[in-house]
């Protein structure tokens, strides 16, 4: 692959238009624009995709006896079948070819949409089937999407090229939530399942464009048909147990959405007590409860998400340009540290509220850039088998611990707001730990590949 040159202080500044106007994001190179707006538009397009499916999700599941119970157990039966359908990946993986891999994987996930459809039309009961298969769609094909990503960019491209397409996907994720609700009063519930396919199917078609466009400018790293090369023989599960910078990787992946999860729960028990506390004291009627709660809800989210696009145009790519990955991947453990030693110290709304807003919009701007940034070392085996491991079964499992922490300290134990945030005290400690080894283990691994090159 022509790699780009190492950024140095006598890079000239781009010269066509395009170029010159992303670079008040991040710092991009003539002839990047086009590839680099391309993949932006296909993540955009997968997210908007999954956030007109999920309020189908949440139709089918809640409207039946015991659903918000049954969504909660479902997500342990999550982790269970990725721990059968990564290694299927895997063997797909060692047969196919990259573009092949991509191309019979998103096309089976398209290809149910209109099956569920047809069931759904014919009232067949869909809850338990769908939160399942989009919550695997959901882990699956972001993490496939972001294999590509770093198979295509070389780990210099990528540290200064991420930032702006992973805006792709913050951006898809809110103009998803948005369009959703318009769709739903025009069409009604069901009709999105198609309405998601024919957007997953453009993406797709952007998919095999912007890979014919690579292969014409010989962009894969391994010769002229790397990518027609299967990506590999191992086992996934394999290649993070026997890879110590995978292992770290897969640990502070595990701990992130153990913390996160059981923050959340933090969250969304001290807005319940507050919406309690306002009935018992009379300011709020007892059949207010639901709209107290969703306002808030709606008012927090809608600031998370604002927040989070705003680091992630201009805050994310200046972080890594001069901080470096081994320092930003430190970043939202320190965060999280000060946000739940706050919430454990003054357990009231008002604090918890804005702790846990810097937290998710941290998260979900840098660190959801840099995750995928730490795979921009490692081999394409890795890239696409190793990365499905961590990004689906290993997201999963950590939310199912975090579960049954949630399940252990109400039920058993009798916890409390203060006692479950200084639980995560205890885990982000653990977490920047890991982050501090994959920062090193980063940085070596990098210094390698350049000197190698």
């Amino acid at each position: 692959m022509p790699a780009s040159a190492p950024a140095t202080a006598s890079t000239p500044p781009p010269s066509r238009r395009l170029e010159r106007f992303l670079s008040l994001f991040t710092e991009v190179r003539d002839g990047e624009g086009p590839r680099l707006l391309l993949l932006a538009a296909e993540i955009f397009l997968i997210l908007t995709a999954y956030y007109v499916m999920k309020p189908v999700r949440e139709a089918f599941i809640l409207d039946q006896p015991g659903g918000a119970e049954i969504k909660s157990y479902s997500l342990a039966a999550q982790a269970v079948l990725l721990a059968a359908i990564v290694p299927v990946y895997g063997r797909l993986a060692t047969h196919l070819p990259r573009r092949r891999l991509v191309n019979v994987v998103s096309g089976f996930f398209i290809l149910c949409l209109p099956v569920f459809y047809v069931l759904a039309q014919s009232r067949v009961p869909l809850g338990v089937p769908f939160f399942l298969w989009i919550g695997i769609f959901s882990l699956m094909v972001i993490s496939q999407f972001w294999g590509y990503a770093n198979d295509i960019h070389t780990p210099d491209e990528g540290k200064r090229l991420f930032a702006v397409i992973a805006f792709g996907a913050s951006s898809g994720a809110v103009f998803g939530a948005w369009v959703s609700g318009q769709l739903i009063r025009a069409l009604g519930v069901q009709p999105l399942l198609l309405v998601a396919a024919a957007i997953l199917a453009v993406s797709l078609a952007l998919f095999n464009f912007i890979d014919r466009r690579a292969r014409a400018a010989g962009v894969p790293r391994s010769g002229a048909s790397a990518e027609d090369v299967a990506i590999g023989d191992g086992n996934p599960f394999a290649l993070v147990l026997r890879n110590r910078y995978l292992l770290l990787v897969a640990a502070a992946i595990f701990v992130l959405n153990w913390v996160n999860s059981a923050g959340e729960y933090i969250l969304s028990s001290i807005v319940k007590h507050a919406a309690d506390a306002d009935v018992r004291a009379g300011i709020l009627a007892a059949g207010d409860q639901g709209r107290f709660i969703g306002t808030f809800f709606a008012d927090y989210f809608q600031v998370v998400n604002i927040a989070g696009m705003l680091l992630q145009l201009f805050v994310v790519s200046r972080v890594i340009k001069y901080l470096g990955v081994p320092i930003a991947v430190c970043i939202l453990p320190l965060v999280a540290l000060g946000s739940y030693t706050v919430a454990a110290l003054i357990p009231s709304l008002a604090i918890v509220r804005w702790v846990k807003t810097a937290e998710n919009s941290v998260d979900y701007s840098l660190m959801n850039t840099v995750r995928h940034m730490l795979f921009l070392p490692t081999t394409r085996e890795e890239k696409f088998k190793a990365k499905q491991v961590i990004d689906s079964f290993v997201v999963r499992a950590g939310d199912v611990l975090s579960a049954a922490t949630v399940w252990l300290g109400t039920t058993v134990l009798t916890l409390g707001v203060s006692q479950f945030a200084w639980i995560n005290v205890a885990l982000v400690l653990v977490w920047l730990a890991l982050a501090v080894g994959i920062g090193r283990e980063f940085r070596r691994r990098t210094a390698q590949a350049g000197s190698a090159a």
